[in-house]
């Protein structure tokens, strides 16, 4: 005789357990030699470790159950930042994997495959065959071509618009790594990504990772619910060393082309990374964007400029910004890669009660006419990200983080264009500009000149 519980999201069956009679009689023995405080434990640990994967939509804590109904994965950019995507999709449920994988260089496509290959709690669910690793500019297209059902999007950002409408496109789900894009045209491909996505019903989770972490989720709320009082101007830094400095021109292989060469190198050159606000300190950006309600500025100005030479990018190599909003509110982001320097990673918020401070400490505060502390137990902001993502699918409850992936790579691409042409910007300009940056017509052994570093006062905007 048997006894089966089985919990059911639409026609998917997600728990199934078989318990034979004998097991069960086992069981109540078991049960008689516990004190009634255990029995209430170990009935509420069950309780709990089901109602979870029932919450969630999938069989998170069914490993040995076999599987019909695994979400198969794709990988676009294999490097750092994509690996860690693909592993951090590979832990929510237990029911994915991973089935296809593309870049523009091989060996990074063998690196990724290795490093998630030694992570054991994932290790078996890596299954991309030789025949599913593609390489070249038109990987991304093949990977989407492969059968998954998920994409992850992370090679260099200049690529992200253009690879998200094609996921868009082909009806996967996607998440996609900041920023959004490069360039205002970029920008715009990505909000209409969105909206077509949401039409589809397709879960698009973006990288901005501190909208998933819990502190400054908490931290926020405190804030926007009138912690410091009215909100009177936001400082934000990200003072760091150089991410990928550029190699003198005489290490370039001979033969290798100047698209090879920039991709390589992407860090360099503002088609590829939008320049250093824009890659890294966009997190800021999006914090700032976050506690101004995701309301753009009125407009911005900005300085900037390249101390440390650089042979052959064009990139600059520090940025302060200062955006105007509406209501009167200063937010000022200031960003620096130049070794030696003192580093920080922070954000002030000044308010008419107090202050908030975030990066200082290991965990925010706020002081004032309130003073309070991050108490709570986190958690990683990247894997809840993904999370997120899976369980959305799992429950067909799309979520879409695609207008303030766009919106908040904007506000950064702002502060470089008032930096680059030493004007000021206002929003519009900004999200209606024409400058293009991808190359009209890219090839892999083409020719691709790098135009000249911006010059304020100089620097048209386009």
């Amino acid at each position: 005789m048997k006894f089966y519980l089985i919990a059911c999201l639409g026609s998917r069956v997600l728990l199934s357990f078989d318990i034979t009679l004998k097991e069960r009689q086992e069981s109540l023995s078991m049960e008689k030699q516990q004190t009634s405080s255990n029995r209430r434990d170990f009935m509420k640990m069950a309780g709990a470790a089901a109602g979870t994967a029932l919450a969630l939509g999938f069989p998170a804590i069914i490993s040995a159950q076999t599987v019909t109904n695994a979400l198969k994965v794709g990988l676009i950019g294999c490097g750092g930042r994509g690996t860690g995507a693909a592993s951090q999709a590979l832990h929510p449920d237990a029911h994915v994997e991973l089935t296809a994988v593309g870049d523009v260089f091989q060996p990074q496509i063998d690196a990724a495959l290795a490093e998630l290959g030694r992570i054991s709690k994932i290790a078996e669910c890596v299954k991309v065959d030789k025949a599913n690793q593609f390489v070249g500019l038109d990987a991304y297209q093949k990977v989407l071509d492969s059968g998954i059902d998920v994409v992850l999007i992370a090679p260099p950002p200049g690529f992200h618009a253009q690879h998200l409408a094609a996921a868009v496109e082909a009806g996967k789900h996607i998440f996609c790594e900041k920023p959004a894009a490069t360039d205002a045209p970029g920008i715009r491909s990505v909000l209409a990504s969105a909206d077509r996505a949401s039409s589809k019903n397709l879960s698009l989770v973006a990288g901005f990772c501190w909208r998933y972490n819990d502190m400054v989720i908490d931290t926020f709320k405190q804030v926007q619910n009138g912690a410091i009082g009215k909100v009177i101007s936001y400082y934000a830094t990200y003072y760091t060393n150089p991410v990928k400095p550029m190699p003198p021109a005489s290490s370039r292989p001979a033969g290798m082309s100047d698209t090879e060469w920039q991709i390589a190198n992407w860090y360099n050159f503002v088609w590829l990374c939008g320049d250093s606000l824009v890659e890294q300190a966009v997190h800021n950006a999006d914090k700032i964007a976050w506690m101004m309600n995701d309301q753009p500025p009125t407009s911005c100005v900005a300085v900037g400029g390249r101390v440390v030479s650089a042979e052959g990018g064009n990139i600059y190599d520090h940025f302060a910004v200062n955006y105007l909003y509406p209501n009167g509110v200063r937010a000022t982001l200031a960003n620096r890669q130049i070794e030696g320097c003192y580093n920080e990673t922070a954000d002030y918020i000044m308010g008419s009660d107090g202050t908030c401070t975030l990066g200082r400490s290991p965990v925010p505060r706020i002081e004032g006419k309130t003073n309070w502390t991050w108490s709570g137990q986190k958690y990683d902001m990247y894997q809840r990200e993904h999370d997120v993502l899976f369980a959305s699918i799992r429950q067909h409850k799309p979520v879409n983080d695609g207008k303030r992936l766009a919106t908040s790579t904007l506000l950064a691409i702002m502060g470089r264009m008032a930096a680059y042409t030493g004007q000021e910007i206002t929003w519009d300009q900004a999200l209606n500009s024409q400058e293009n940056l991808f190359p009209d017509h890219l090839a892999w052994d083409g020719s691709l000149p790098v135009p000249l570093r911006a010059e304020p006062g100089i620097t048209k905007l386009v």
